[in-house]
């Protein structure tokens, strides 16, 4: 009996001795799982089993792939990594209205600078870009010098100006992520304005002539703009023979005013003053009276609408006498020539 009860005591012993072996086991191999290995550096016990990281930005596809010169229309760059992103450019002109996500980035598509076709780089920026007006240039070349057919002082020379200073584009190299685009003529207004580019400074003298030596070729200029937008010569508005024949409402400001308002309608013209400039596009016609006798002296075609951070609204526009791409409406009737009015004439679509 006592040979056979210590058997059974050693057997129980032994048992008692497993579990507790089998207990610390599964201890150790608990606290291993809690800690992190020391070759990955990764913690086993995070969401997922693994550790999360931010994707790089990077851009993987715009759309639409095309867009018109005049721009406007919303665009989308969808990728990875895009959440941080503030700023856009397209073709180093700054868009309005960025918002992004980690998956994409829409914008409005500034305009062309010069309203040319072509591809454009699109950059992205984790900092904001303010957008700004764009920068006239002039030219001589043809007989603008008579200045709008008054003395005064030219755009370059004004010693005034409401144009801001503008903090510089940042460079494309510097970019968190890049994409592409392409401007196309796909509307009448983009033609209007693509040609109005192409020959603000390089006169089509073989087809239309120049009128600065009777009197100025800005009314000349304009109509030649409308052309390119679909218009056609008629009987009572023409130019033919390069300019050596032309009617008065083609050429001359005091009677191409009237002309437009009274063929307002079948044109899909309206008339508005100054301070309706929330109603004026691209492409719209502008005349100005420089000395208050209520009879216009030049006349632009505009080739930006641009709004200010506080909502002032300006108008840019293309001329001959002066030649600019960009002239600062503002800048034309307070310094250029003080005391002046601009009117204009708008089209409905």
């Amino acid at each position: 009996m006592t040979a056979s009860m210590n058997r059974r005591a050693l057997l129980s012993l032994a048992g008692v001795a497993g579990i507790g072996l089998a207990v610390a086991a599964c201890s150790s191999g608990s606290d291993d799982a809690g800690k992190k290995n020391s070759s990955s550096g990764k913690d086993d016990n995070a969401e997922g089993g693994t550790s999360t990281t931010t994707p790089k930005p990077a851009a993987k596809s715009l759309t639409p792939a095309q867009v018109p010169l005049v721009g406007g229309v919303t665009v989308t760059v969808a990728g990875t990594g895009l959440a941080a992103v503030k700023g856009v450019t397209v073709g180093g002109v700054a868009a309005r209205d960025v918002t992004a996500t980690a998956s994409k980035v829409t914008f409005t598509a500034p305009h062309q600078a010069m309203y040319t076709a072509g591809d454009a780089a699109v950059a992205l920026f984790t900092e904001s870009i303010e957008p700004t007006p764009s920068a006239n240039q002039s030219s001589d070349g043809n007989g603008s010098a008579a200045n709008d057919g008054q003395t005064g002082a030219t755009q370059d020379s004004a010693t005034a100006t409401p144009t801001p200073t503008a903090a510089p584009v940042p460079d494309a190299s510097t970019a968190v992520a890049t994409s592409s685009m392409a401007y196309a003529v796909l509307t009448d207004v983009d033609r209007q304005l693509q040609y109005a580019m192409a020959h603000w400074k390089d006169y089509n003298l073989s087809e239309y002539g120049t009128m600065n030596p009777i009197g100025g070729d800005c009314a000349n200029y304009v109509s030649q703009t409308l052309i390119a937008r679909g218009w056609e010569q008629r009987s009572d508005w023409y130019n033919r023979a390069a300019g050596a024949e032309h009617s008065a409402t083609w050429t001359y400001c005091p009677t191409m005013d009237p002309w437009l308002e009274t063929n307002a309608a079948e044109f899909g013209l309206t008339r508005r003053s100054s301070d309706e400039r929330d109603k004026v596009k691209v492409g719209d016609i502008v005349f100005y009276d420089w000395n208050a006798n209520g009879s216009p002296d030049h006349t632009t075609i505009v080739s930006e609408v641009f709004t200010e951070p506080d909502g002032t609204i300006r108008i840019k526009s293309a001329s001959h006498n002066q030649d600019g791409p960009y002239r600062d409406l503002d800048e034309m009737i307070t310094v250029q020539h003080p005391g002046g009015s601009a009117w204009f004439h708008t089209f409905e679509a």
